[in-house]
Parts: C-alpha cells; structure tokens; sequence
C-alpha cells in the first residue's frame, strides 16, 4: 500500500487526541478515543476505505505493561540497540529511547504506523528510527528485542514463534508484554513481572487487563542472557 506522508499525518491528526496511556503517564501518543469516530469503525468499514486495523491508535495493555517495565528498569536498554517489533503506536519503542537506548527502531508493517511513531516520538523529544518492511525470519541488527502484544492472531503466532526461538538460539534477549491472548506460547516463556493495566472495554473483555512481561527462552530454554546483561 503506498501511502501520502502527509495525508496519512493529516489523518492521525484528525482521528486521534493527545492521551497519556494510563498505565504509563509520562507518555503521550496520538490515539482514537471516544470523541473520534475511528473507535466505533469496525474492520470491515476500514476494509472498505482502504485503512488496515489502526493498531497504532490504540495502547494496547501487552504493550503498556512492556513500556512500564522498560521505564521502571531502564538497564534493560540502557545503552543498547533496540527493536520495538509490532510497534504499533510506537509506545514500547519511545519508552526505551527514554530509558536510554542508543539507538530504537520501531517495526510494522502497516503503513501508518511511519506516520504513528514519528508524531508520537516527537512529542515525547525522543528519536526513533522506522521500517516498515516484514522482518520476519530474519536476523536482526540489535542488541535486544521488545514485543507488545503480538500474540492476539494465530497466523502471526505460527510466524513469530519460530523466528524468536532463531533469534533466542542465537543468543539475543528478546522480551515480551502480553495480558493472556490466546496464541501466547507459554512453555517457551520466562516470567519477569506483573501489572494491572487498566484499559477500554471498546477494545477488551475487561477495564483492567493483567499484564505481564516475559524473557523469551525458546523451546529448549536457549538464551539463558538476562535482559539486563
């Protein structure tokens, strides 16, 4: 999809407010809310004007809960190369830049998310580097690996879960926030801390979502590093 910078800038800013994530106020982003009609448009109506589900209006709660731990610990990335994978609204990705992180680079492949991220880091003076290509399978230049809330689909699980064991194998730290979807494979995951988050009933079963955070090890326990190596 090739997408106009500036129409998609225009879009945001039409579509979103200036929030603070509740669970981690120290960040502001530009997401849809109840004032703006891009909340109550369902998949099939954003089908039809050509508009991927706008993960990157919402902060999700898996994503949320890894922002607060990499802000609360910021040896995790102090001083290390980053990559936000799925960066969605670019959270995760702007809390690590804030914790240190030489260098971020927020990944996804939606389109908007370039738009999302670079509007959202400016407003919190941060800077972060975008791609948008699918990474997928790949090696990675980067000295660990963050992930919000990618395990909701199981298409994307059955991609994902076999290129983090690679990844694990291989030695790279690679941490991920999830408040219990369906696709998280928990026998290769390390717990590291709990939050409740609270969130929108619009966009989840519950307003407050457990949210935890794991250090990926693999099937077979792997990447024995800690995440603060």
């Amino acid at each position: 999809m090739r997408l106009d910078p500036a129409k998609a800038d225009r879009f945001i800013r039409d579509n979103t407010a200036v929030l603070a994530p509740p669970h981690v106020p120290e960040i502001c982003l530009h997401l849809a809310d109840e004032a703006h009609d891009l909340w109550l448009k369902t998949e099939a109506e954003l089908d039809a004007i050509g508009l991927p589900p706008p993960f990157w209006a919402f902060a999700w709660a898996g994503g949320q809960a890894l922002a607060r731990y990499v802000l609360d610990r910021p040896g995790t990335v102090a001083g290390r190369r980053v990559i936000d994978f799925a960066t969605g609204s670019g959270l995760v990705a702007i809390a690590a830049a804030m914790a240190g992180a030489t260098r971020v680079t927020a990944v996804d492949t939606d389109p908007f998310t370039a738009s999302a991220v670079r509007a959202n880091a400016a407003l919190n003076g941060v800077t972060v580097e975008i791609r948008t290509d699918d990474i997928v399978g790949g090696m990675v230049d980067a000295d660990i690996l963050l992930a919000g809330d990618v395990f909701f689909d199981r298409e994307m699980a059955a991609a994902i879960t076999p290129w983090f064991d690679g990844l694990a194998a291989a030695g790279l730290p690679i941490l991920v926030g999830d408040p219990g979807r369906a696709y998280l494979p928990v026998d290769r995951l390390e717990k590291l801390a709990d939050y409740r988050v609270p969130v929108t009933r619009a966009l989840e079963d519950a307003e407050v979502k457990h949210g935890t955070v794991w250090r990926w090890h693999g099937p077979n326990g792997e990447n024995s590093l800690s995440p603060e190596a």
